[in-house]
């Protein structure tokens, strides 16, 4: 869990002494825990050995430079979680843009005034604590939810949802495309990926802090094909083709879209349906469709 207050550590990356030297000198006095680095790639072995609580960043190093430091500390689980203030002269708007670009989660401007970096280092410690203690809270409650940011990248997971998401993401941890496009549309509520293993239905939680946004996910069984369903449960083509698509969630106006068939016609397909499973709802006519009708799937279907 991310620390604040007198157990927290920060990082200071700047290649001037001096810059070093003040600055370690008004974060010791004000509690925390200092450590230095001299250059952006020492920075990374760091932080990657044992990553502190937060990183104050020289935005302009010889060599590996304060942006492209944060890009690689973004990119690695690890490290992705810890908040990044740069630090820089410029007060060009590009550059400024380009630092929050770069996963950063505010600046400050040269000459450093302690005291407002102080004040921005706490607000930033605590907002990463009540994000810490969240995903704790998702972890211990078993759910599967999962922040990705700008890019569709997978910022943080609990346990289960890293488990789901493993064989999909790429070697960047974004998800699929497809994934990633239905992201950006609002209007659709959810969105279903189909796995060898289950079918995931992703859903929007909200905005986390930082900007990152929450999906939960849930697991679903796969929803035999029309076929299997004729065979197991002894249905028409067409009534099976109706409870396929039903099961898999759609409305009747949907399936209607789906068969070229008018709702009308879907409803009445659905009163034959729960006739001959005899039930009374279309939740309990998918419970027996994705319980039974695997027994109408044969070895050549699996």
């Amino acid at each position: 869990m991310s620390r604040s207050g007198p157990d927290a550590v920060v990082m200071i990356v700047d290649d001037v002494p001096a810059n070093l030297a003040m600055l370690h000198d008004a974060l010791e006095q004000g509690g925390y825990t200092v450590r230095v680095a001299t250059s952006g790639e020492r920075a990374l072995e760091s932080a990657k050995l044992e990553p502190p609580d937060l990183i104050l960043l020289d935005a302009l190093m010889p060599g590996l430079d304060g942006f492209e430091t944060c890009l690689r500390l973004k990119r690695e689980l690890g490290t992705r979680h810890i908040p990044v203030v740069f630090m820089t002269g410029l007060t060009d708007t590009d550059h400024v843009v380009r630092g929050f670009q770069c996963g950063g989660v505010d600046y400050v401007t040269k000459p450093i005034r302690p005291q407002e970096v102080l004040a921005r280092i706490a607000a930033h410690l605590a907002n990463a604590r009540q994000m810490a203690e969240s995903q704790q809270a998702a972890d211990a409650a078993g759910d599967a939810i999962v922040a990705i940011d700008e890019e569709r990248r997978v910022r943080w997971a609990t346990p289960l949802a890293r488990r789901w998401l493993k064989d999909i993401l790429d070697a960047d941890e974004r998800l699929p495309i497809a994934l990633r496009q239905w992201v950006g549309k609002d209007q659709e509520t959810s969105c279903v990926w189909p796995t060898r293993e289950r079918r995931l239905v992703f859903s929007r939680l909200g905005s986390a802090r930082g900007g990152d946004q929450r999906l939960l996910i849930q697991s679903q069984a796969h929803v035999p094909e029309p076929e299997a369903l004729v065979r197991a449960l002894k249905l028409t083509q067409r009534e099976a083709e109706v409870l396929h698509w039903v099961a898999l969630g759609k409305t009747n106006v949907e399936v209607g879209g789906v068969l070229d068939m008018s709702p009308r016609t879907v409803n009445k397909h659905l009163e034959h349906i729960f006739q001959k499973l005899n039930v009374e709802t279309r939740t309990a006519a998918t419970t027996v469709a994705i319980n039974k009708g695997r027994a109408g799937t044969s070895p050549a279907d699996a």
